[in-house]
């Protein structure tokens, strides 16, 4: 029996699901929320932390197109550092501490808002297809919903199996059931599955840790907040601490190796190649002498701390006697045991770049199951799925993000064209235009996207009308007036000043000239440091944007849908059986699938011109 209807259903309430859901509920569209567990909304499975490099990019990119996560992470952020400040401002990368229950609590009042989205707690098993069409979805219990699409966001759940030591337990995470059936329904129908592995680590008593022999790693000042909306008022931050393993701890790992499930056989797939537990850092990097700690508080109201650094699948004993071994931790005390978990997903060459998949017209899958980690890279996958969703049923053209756009456009272009094999993590340099997608211009590369769509709120544009008035402003300033002595002895422009290397933005504000001008016409200080950037920046800017015209060059020579790649013969078999199976729009779409070389590519364009 069906009960009511939905035009939206999303499978799975964590970072993907919830962003997901919300997208397509601000679109209009009603949705249906599906979870197993309502009270573990947009959990922090693994360290509490939102941000770092590349990933806190994509969670400004989130909020500038009208998503929440940076929203969330600025209402329970209790600690904030800007990454890679020494290098240059492409790599600068927010990170943020959060509490980690607020984190939970904020993200389910911020759903139960939406006066167009249910909720409904329980396991999908199935789906109902319909000449190749989703119309709803089966439960656990045997219930029918009925939807005109359907977003699947399941994390770690299908088939999931926990690993610590010889013990193995069936569940999506621990003390949560995994989801049975789904992938071989899935499989039936015609899609190919692959597993995946990763971990999370021990979380000890702060009460039993000795702080005085570590090193305190305090926050930033001033606190920059990820969303564009945010006041931030937070009074006092939390510290983190760093200590170090050492020769003892990975005398005693070693000497466990047989009885870790990543050795010994029993976990077969893959885990994040950048985030190795500490077995298997041990393992390879044997002649280092200690690797990093970091202790992470887990909220302001818990004695918790997260072990990052420490991610093992090891036998509880084994954790706890390799914990003690550390400066520090001479007396602690192991409140939870980290734990590996194997999982399915589903290779994402079997989506279009709207992630709806191939097979299946109106399925749209997001998060883990397309092979990623991490929650910004699940949650920017969940916005473009529900936005995609509403789009879809209502026949409009589908929202897709470009490579030289955002961050998120070459998390989805590298996911449905390069596919991954291990779980796909975001750095900067997967962005071969990153000067360009700076975490501090979000909001002018996406909230006009945003506008156009309907998600972002009169507030928002409000601001960055706002704020490029003021940039505007500054830049006509910066171009008419000239630096007195007070820095070089010369008498020059602003903007020929700050060109130079040696003078920084900060020699500049100093100037009773530009005080002035601040106070009249109240500037703000990110908004002189964003025109620093551009003005010192000039030339690589200016580089990347010629490399994005080339780029759009080769999207603008079309391919055929109905194409016969087998009539050009001089493309390498493998290209021919990458081509044939992707079935790319355009030459610049074929240019970035794995196993098609430029050669395949100058080939392929000479076949085109001369038809």
């Amino acid at each position: 029996m069906f009960v009511k209807q939905y035009d939206v259903i999303v499978v799975g309430g964590g970072h993907s699901g919830s962003e997901a859901a919300l997208a397509a509920s601000n679109l209009g569209s009603n949705t249906l929320l599906i979870t197993t567990n309502l009270y573990n909304i947009g959990q922090m499975s693994c360290n509490p932390a939102m941000g770092g490099i590349a990933k806190g990019q994509m969670i400004k990119e989130i909020d500038a197109l009208g998503g929440y996560s940076g929203i969330i992470t600025d209402k329970s952020m209790i600690q904030f550092r800007m990454l890679n400040k020494s290098k240059g401002p492409a790599m600068w990368s927010p990170r943020a501490q959060c509490d980690r229950l607020k984190f939970s609590k904020e993200w389910r009042l911020t759903l139960e808002k939406k006066k167009n989205l249910s909720f409904f707690q329980s396991t999908v098993v199935d789906l109902i297809i319909k000449n190749y069409k989703v119309i709803g979805v089966k439960t656990i219990l045997g219930i029918y919903i009925k939807s005109k699409s359907v977003i699947l966001t399941n994390g770690t759940f299908l088939n999931g199996i926990i690993h610590i030591g010889d013990k193995k337990n069936s569940g999506g995470r621990i003390s949560e059931n995994s989801v049975k059936g789904l992938t071989e329904k899935l499989k039936k129908i015609g899609f190919f599955s692959g597993r995946m592995k990763t971990g999370t680590s021990p979380r000890l008593d702060g009460r039993s840790l000795d702080f005085s022999k570590m090193i305190e790693q305090l926050g930033d000042f001033p606190i920059e907040p990820f969303s564009y909306l945010s006041n931030l008022n937070i009074l006092k931050q939390k510290k983190c601490y760093i200590t170090h393993t050492n020769l003892e701890t990975h005398k005693l790992l070693s000497k466990e190796f047989n009885r870790s499930p990543i050795f010994n056989g029993k976990i077969k797939c893959v885990g994040p190649r950048y985030c190795p537990s500490i077995e298997e850092k041990v393992y390879r990097f044997y002649n280092k002498e200690n690797h990093q700690i970091f202790v992470e508080p887990e909220g302001v109201n818990t004695i918790e701390v997260y072990i990052n650094g420490f991610s093992t699948s090891m036998p509880e004993e084994v954790q706890y006697k390799a914990l003690l071994t550390i400066p520090g931790f001479e007396n602690a005390k192991m409140v939870r045991p980290g734990y590996a978990i194997e999982y399915d997903y589903f290779p994402p060459t079997q989506l279009k770049n709207n992630l709806e998949t191939k097979l299946i017209e109106n399925l749209f899958f997001a998060g883990q199951i397309n092979g990623t980690t991490g929650y910004e890279e699940a949650a920017a996958q969940g916005l473009i799925a529900g936005i995609n969703a509403n789009l879809k049923i209502n026949e409009k053209d589908p929202f897709i993000l470009k490579r030289n756009e955002a961050y998120i456009g070459v998390l989805i272009d590298d996911l449905i064209y390069k596919g991954t094999e291990e779980p796909y993590r975001m750095f900067t340099s997967r962005a071969e235009y990153r000067i360009l997608l700076r975490q501090d211009n979000a909001d002018e590369r996406l909230t006009p996207m945003g506008i156009n769509l309907g998600l972002v709120s009169y507030d928002r544009i409000k601001k960055l009308k706002n704020k490029n008035k003021n940039k505007k402003q500054c830049f006509l300033f910066f171009k008419i007036n000239k630096a007195n002595n007070l820095i070089l002895k010369e008498n020059i422009k602003i903007c020929d000043l700050l060109s130079r290397p040696e003078i920084s933005i900060y020699d500049i504000i100093k100037l009773s000239l530009i005080k002035n001008f601040r106070k009249k016409n109240n500037i703000d200080k990110k908004i002189l440091e964003q025109i620093s950037l551009s003005i010192k920046y000039k030339g690589y800017i200016l580089k990347e944007e010629e490399n994005v015209k080339q780029m759009y060059r080769l999207e603008s020579i079309r391919i055929p849908n109905d194409f016969d790649y087998n009539k050009v013969k001089s493309i390498s078999i493998e290209a021919r059986e990458k081509l044939l199976n992707y079935k790319p729009n355009s030459i610049g779409e074929a240019s970035r699938i794995s196993g098609v070389s430029p050669s395949d590519i100058s080939i392929l364009i000479l076949f085109l011109i001369k038809k």
